[in-house]
């Protein structure tokens, strides 16, 4: 069984068990939490598709830690105008591990 679930303004296609990174949730390392925003959901017998979400299914997982993403650059600069700037982003994520999907 896999779903797809909307967090953070990103679409994840998960199963039970899978390890995945999302954009920052406000919760702690141990902490349950609850996608409740299942796009679609597959099964073996078929795939049931929501208008958006799908209605009683949601995702269980269990945060496992808080990071930081690999460092980028932003770099700007105007040719022969002596303008640069450089500037460092390290994005931030939550870990989290998908226990189980409720139907």
């Amino acid at each position: 069984m896999y779903a797809i679930i909307e967090t953070g303004g990103k679409q994840y296609c998960v199963r039970e068990g899978d390890t995945l990174c999302v954009e920052k949730l406000a919760a702690e390392a141990g902490e349950e939490v609850v996608f409740d925003r299942v796009l679609l959901i597959g099964a073996e017998g078929g795939v049931k598709v929501g208008q958006p979400v799908v209605p009683g299914v949601r995702v269980v997982a269990r945060v496992l830690n808080q990071g930081r993403g690999k460092k980028i650059i932003v770099f700007k600069y105007k040719p022969k105008k002596n303008y640069r700037r450089k500037q460092g982003h390290r994005q931030p994520y939550t870990r989290v591990l998908v226990e189980k999907i409720e139907v």
